[in-house]
């Protein structure tokens, strides 16, 4: 009865961290690990992280699958980046590229069995009628149809309302900066795009420090840190690949430092990310941080929910000010039929 006796995602993290530690794993111990890892989207990591170790046969093929189904989620990502970059080429507009496509892109090592979903792009907010009207042109479709929710993201936002291609099925969003207008810290979007790294095909990729500073602002000031674990993980690679240098100094000029410092300890502490020992002291919530980004059981199902609802409250209290979200969530409640639903 129950899954396999695993309390939390710590087997994940640790299995990342160090690949060895996974030649001792039974059964059970496969199965909390594969589960954990699909639920995370972490299987194409894992697959990559501990290929060629000796693992039973069975898990053996699961994991060939895994590293066959991210080099096709690579292609087909870095394709639809392509299709992108000819859909806007004759704008003008600097276009840089975000998350895993990023990654994937300028071969980092935050890119080897990442799953990929949606396209990330940067674009200048003066771009962002050109951009719309390009992607549209070319194929691009809204997902949002409703009126209040158009409104809300061109209003509040930072991006357009979602769009998707009518016949490849793979969804854009395109951003104008890296927070909501309405969230407390205010990036500046103009320098990650005057500093992003041209890949020499017309797209870029934020400079290495802005790159760590926003993935940073993705997990810890802005969602709820579901996939939390992968995006700490992007933290970790970006950190190893690119050091530390100059990164606080980076952080400050955009107004994350206190998230960049926390995704830095939160590193460390699962991965053992190597940051400057004066980065390490613990703060009283981050044990709170960590609760909820290994929030799994050893079937992969998510636990701790009374602390999963306070990190989806905090998400949208980051984003708005409180008379605001008060509205928000008040219209969302009214226009899904209320308590009884649509």
């Amino acid at each position: 009865m129950g899954g396999p006796a695993v309390r939390n995602a710590r087997l994940l993290a640790k299995a990342l961290a160090d690949p060895g530690s996974v030649v001792t794993l039974d059964a059970a111990g496969w199965t909390a690990l594969i589960t954990m890892a699909r639920a995370e989207q972490l299987i194409g990591t894992l697959a990559c992280r501990i290929d060629g170790l000796s693992v039973p046969a069975s898990v053996e093929a699961i994991l060939a699958d895994a590293r066959a189904a991210a080099l096709t989620g690579r292609r087909a990502a870095l394709w639809e980046a392509e299709m992108a970059r000819r859909a806007l080429a004759d704008l003008g507009v600097p276009v840089v590229l975000l998350k895993g496509t990023a990654f994937a892109a300028a071969g980092l090592i935050a890119g080897r069995g990442r799953s990929i979903g949606d396209l990330d792009i940067l674009v200048p907010r003066a771009g962002l009628d050109s951009v719309e009207a390009a992607l549209v042109a070319a194929g691009w479709e809204w997902v949002k149809e409703d009126a209040y929710d158009d409104v809300y993201y061109r209003r509040w936002m930072h991006e357009l309302p979602p769009l998707i291609h009518r016949e490849r099925d793979r969804m854009i969003d395109v951003h104008h900066t890296i927070l909501p207008p309405t969230a407390q810290p205010t990036p500046d979007a103009a320098a990650l795009i005057a500093e992003a790294v041209p890949l020499g095909n017309g797209l870029s990729v934020l400079a290495p420090n802005d790159m760590i500073v926003h993935a940073a602002a993705h997990l810890f000031a802005d969602g709820d840190l579901a996939g939390g674990l992968r995006n700490l993980w992007d933290i970790h690679c970006l950190i190893v690949e690119f050091g530390t240098d100059g990164l606080t100094a980076r952080a400050k000029h955009h107004g994350l430092t206190p998230h960049m410092m926390r995704a830095a300890r939160q590193a460390n502490a699962l991965f053992g990310t190597p940051i400057p020992e004066r980065w390490r002291v613990r703060e009283s919530l981050d044990p709170l941080f960590c609760r909820r980004l290994l929030a799994r059981d050893g079937w992969g199902r998510a636990t701790r929910p009374v602390t999963r609802f306070a990190f989806y409250v905090r998400s949208h209290w980051l984003r708005m000010p409180p008379a605001m979200l008060a509205r928000h969530l008040w219209i969302k409640w009214r226009r899904d039929g209320g308590p009884g639903g649509r």
